[in-house]
């Protein structure tokens, strides 16, 4: 079960939630914004990224867009066209790129790509409102294209049906891979994010990239845990997106997940900060205490107390309806679930709650031959 431990600073808005963070790129940025807060974090990157000095892919699909001119390039994303334009430095070709995509009419996904390619020296012909990839097909399918030339800068995953499309249309479709994915460092680290998520023993998973969803599912489609991830991401495990494009997957699943109004990591963060006490947070009044039951913490006096899973459940199980009696058999089936502990287990738990609480342990009360309640009122 672990022990409790005493926070040093003071609570922070996500003090008592686990957070697991899925991101490789900006992700010692996006730990230390979630820490600052008072988050737990679980780090689990489900994806790694190709060193792009080593993709000879990259290289061969720029030399391509050099062959020939190109009537179309579309820019997909701000980090993508910049690793790009960098790797096409690094080799001597970012003259001709430049050249060739100046000749070209460029499309931008987006505000982040807009920016880096009017960094690089080029003008956007069009750029959907939506940022949705699908916008930009239809601005090119409104075209002729037999015979034209488009480059796709694509990021972390091809973009299979938006290139078969051009395709069709009889355009000679160059496929530029930045960043590809590959699979991760540690898969093992990516299992035991699974095996939590399954115990609801994380209050939240976050994402900065829609491959990074599909990774962690196909992690627990070979674990034999797809339906019970999904089924924690559709009911007491808060999924967090950067935005509405790596939110995709689960909306197609049919998983809502909260989105910040700007695709920004600090923006993510402070939706968590402010969803996640929302979903979880119970204040009780003990005489002249005021106590708050915050993910697993307990604030108290301003300093708060983080239990384990288990303690915590066990506490916030008697603070549904504060001052009622609740059995022992009452508090087995709804903390432990049927057939998985008996009732002496419930009196080693409320023991070792009562240890956590230190100062406090006597808001929880045994009630003789009927159960225990929370002091509370």
């Amino acid at each position: 079960m672990g022990t409790a431990t005493t926070a040093a600073p003071p609570p922070g808005p996500l003090t008592g939630f686990t957070i697991g963070v899925t991101a490789t790129r900006r992700r010692e940025e996006l730990v230390a914004l979630l820490r600052r807060r008072g988050a737990r974090v679980v780090e689990a990157p489900t994806l790694r990224i190709v060193p792009l000095d080593d993709d000879a892919a990259l290289r061969r699909a720029t030399e391509r867009c050099l062959a020939a001119p190109l009537d179309y390039v579309v820019a997909t994303t701000g980090l993508g066209w910049r690793g790009w334009m960098s790797a096409a430095d690094g080799w001597g070709l970012a003259a001709g790129l430049a050249a060739a995509c100046r000749g070209a009419a460029v499309l931008t996904r987006g505000p982040k790509a807009t920016g880096a390619v009017r960094a690089s020296g080029l003008a956007e012909t069009y750029s959907p409102g939506s940022e949705a990839t699908g916008e930009l097909l239809r601005w090119l399918l409104a075209r002729e294209l037999a015979g034209r030339r488009v480059a796709v800068q694509e990021h972390g995953a091809p973009l299979d049906g938006f290139a078969a499309a051009l395709r069709d249309r009889g355009a000679e479709v160059i496929e530029v891979p930045v960043y590809r994915w590959g699979p991760p460092e540690d898969p093992e680290a990516v299992r035991r994010l699974v095996e939590l998520t399954v115990r609801r023993e994380v209050h939240a998973l976050t994402f900065t990239s829609a491959p990074a969803i599909d990774a962690l599912l196909r992690c627990a489609d070979s674990a034999g845990r797809r339906a019970q991830v999904l089924a924690a991401l559709g009911g007491d495990v808060l999924a967090a997106c950067v935005g509405p494009l790596c939110a995709r997957p689960l909306l197609d699943l049919g998983i809502h997940a909260v989105v910040p109004e700007r695709g920004r990591l600090g923006a993510l963060v402070r939706t968590l900060a402010e969803r996640l006490p929302a979903r979880g947070r119970v204040e009780l009044v003990s005489g002249a205490l005021r106590v708050v039951l915050q993910g697993d913490a307990v604030v108290v006096d301003d300093g708060a107390v983080t239990l384990p899973p288990m303690l915590a459940a066990l506490l916030r199980a008697l603070a549904e309806q504060p001052g009622r009696v609740l059995s022992r058999a009452e508090l087995l089936r709804r903390v432990w679930g049927s057939g998985q502990a008996d009732e002496h287990a419930v009196e080693a738990a409320v023991a070792r709650l009562r240890g956590a609480l230190g100062a406090h342990a006597g808001l929880v009360r045994t009630v003789p031959k009927r159960g225990y309640r929370l002091a509370v009122g």
